[in-house]
């Protein structure tokens, strides 16, 4: 198992090289740099005062120069600093990634927890009223983007039922508990794991119809086996793999749901800071975000590789 994550991580080395490379030259293919912004912030200014301030963000340099600069600086932690306002930019990334970690986390944990059963469930009871029922919903959840399924969640259960808050991680006029905490954080990650909840539903229901077929299911049941350990031990078991390869690949959808779903629920995360830097124009704020969410990405799928063998103890990593 150690060697091979040593393995793996020494592979996404290189990977990472060409994420900053791409990162690097999407931010140099947009249209407009920090100069437009002061310039449109200030009114007109001197070609003189333009080239100076060129000079003073690096950007009269050559393109591979100004990468390896930038590079450079990454290795040794160093994000850079806002243009608008000076702040560095990986301790501020490193606050608002806190909080969006935790809204999607939670909403990971409920897709898990609610579809996957829900998958078992269905399974179990194929071309059943409840088969129908839960395979129809689960139509409706994939269909549904996350900004419609926010804005509805949070006119239906904010503004008309009044049952949770209507934005914000927590309260702002005494210090919050846990359950205060918890109280901001139901809304906004139920609605963005609603999504998920009906994919892993899916993908588990569809896994389970094809292991319920297996000849070795036939077998354990015609040996005598009892039925809760057959569906326990042999089917959910071998099921549950191609599944968790589904949880893995839907992080980075997980990413860009919560740009809307933060934005609706004015959560203070990765989303609504993204946006700012969007309509700034912060580069060195867009550039860190970028990286720090790839490789959050990567991350993300190792962990997914390494939980096969958690999974099924028959896959060994040698």
């Amino acid at each position: 198992m150690f060697k091979y994550l040593l393995r793996r991580l020494i592979l996404s080395i290189p990977v990472l090289i060409a994420i900053t490379i791409i990162i690097f030259l999407l931010i140099e293919l947009a249209p407009g740099d920090i100069v437009d912004y002061y310039m449109s912030s200030e009114g007109q200014m001197t070609q003189e005062a333009v080239e100076q301030l060129r000079a003073r963000f690096g950007l009269d340099q050559p393109l591979p120069v100004r990468y390896l600069n930038w590079l450079g600086k990454v290795l040794q932690g160093d994000l850079g600093f806002r243009f608008v306002d000076g702040r560095p930019v990986g301790p501020l990334i490193l606050q608002r990634l806190n909080a969006t970690a935790l809204l999607i986390g939670s909403a990971l944990i409920i897709g898990i927890l609610i579809g996957v059963p829900l998958g078992v469930f269905t399974a179990l009871r194929q071309y059943s009223f409840w088969d129908f029922t839960f395979t129809g919903l689960s139509f409706l959840g994939i269909s549904m983007p996350a900004f419609i399924a926010g804005i509805f969640g949070l006119y239906i259960f904010a503004i008309q039922l009044r049952w949770f808050p209507s934005g914000g991680m927590r309260p702002v006029d005494r210090t919050p508990t846990f359950f205060d905490s918890l109280y901001y954080l139901i809304l906004p990650a139920s609605i963005l794991s609603l999504q998920y909840i009906a994919q892993y539903m899916r993908y588990t229901r569809f896994s389970m119809l094809e292991v319920l077929r297996s000849d070795y299911v036939t077998t354990a049941r015609a040996k005598g086996l009892p039925e809760r350990r057959i569906i326990w031990r042999h089917i959910v078991r071998n099921a549950i793999l191609p599944v968790v390869t589904v949880i893995g690949f839907s992080i980075p959808g997980l990413v860009v749901g919560a740009v809307f779903t933060e934005t609706i629920f004015s959560w203070p995360g990765m989303g609504t800071l993204y946006l700012d830097a969007v309509q700034g124009r912060d580069v060195p704020l867009l550039m860190g975000m970028n990286l720090v969410i790839a490789v959050a990405v990567l991350l993300a799928n190792l962990a997914t590789d390494l939980a096969y063998a958690v999974v099924d103890p028959r896959i060994r990593y040698d």
